[in-house]
């Protein structure tokens, strides 16, 4: 049906995809698969949760992309499902004690010239090194844009756990970085 040679466009890979078309679902996958990837990384514990997240959140694209109605981007909408699905997948390993970690609530000093100074990678690492609760919080208000009501939404808890838990973020963050570069606080 498709050569390798054939390049479709975004609409007629969303219609082969709604048909179950494994080579439009391989488009699909090969077009976006990257980026997702870095999204689930930034939710998850493991390079192994990840690939599991990416992996369980195209599932669901697959089976709901008869639902995407063309209102905003079909990357934003995408994003959207693996956000949704690392999440879950959040929400079935979390641990309360994790979430309840770290119970200070000190007032943060920014440092926008040191942390200009981080590579990408470096941030990711540290961000990586929060407590599962902080990370989740910090990534959907700081990267991804969501409200705290929105957060609260979506993660079953309160606005002002949300707000909580992205101070809590933000102090430890601070911490090691001035930990790293040796500042004094």
């Amino acid at each position: 049906m498709y050569s390798k040679q054939t390049i479709l466009t975004e609409e007629e890979i969303i219609k082969g995809c709604s048909k179950n078309d494994p080579k439009c679902q391989k488009m699909l996958f090969d077009r976006y698969s990257g980026k997702m990837f870095a999204v689930c990384i930034r939710y998850t514990a493991s390079m192994e949760d990840a690939e599991d997240v990416l992996q369980e959140g195209f599932v669901r694209v697959f089976n709901y992309i008869q639902t995407y109605k063309n209102a905003g981007s079909l990357e934003g909408w995408i994003r959207r499902v693996i956000i949704n699905v690392a999440i879950r997948h959040y929400q079935k390993t979390k641990t309360h004690h994790e979430m309840m970690q770290h119970n200070n609530n000190a007032e943060l000093t920014t440092m926008p010239e040191v942390i200009s100074q981080l590579s990408e990678q470096d941030l990711l690492a540290i961000i990586n090194q929060l407590p599962e609760g902080y990370k989740i919080v910090f990534n959907l208000y700081a990267i991804e844009g969501y409200s705290h009501l929105e957060i609260g939404e979506m993660l079953g808890i309160q606005e002002s756990t949300s707000r909580s838990q992205l101070t809590k973020a933000r102090k430890i963050l601070n911490e090691k970085i001035r930990k790293i570069y040796k500042i004094a606080i």
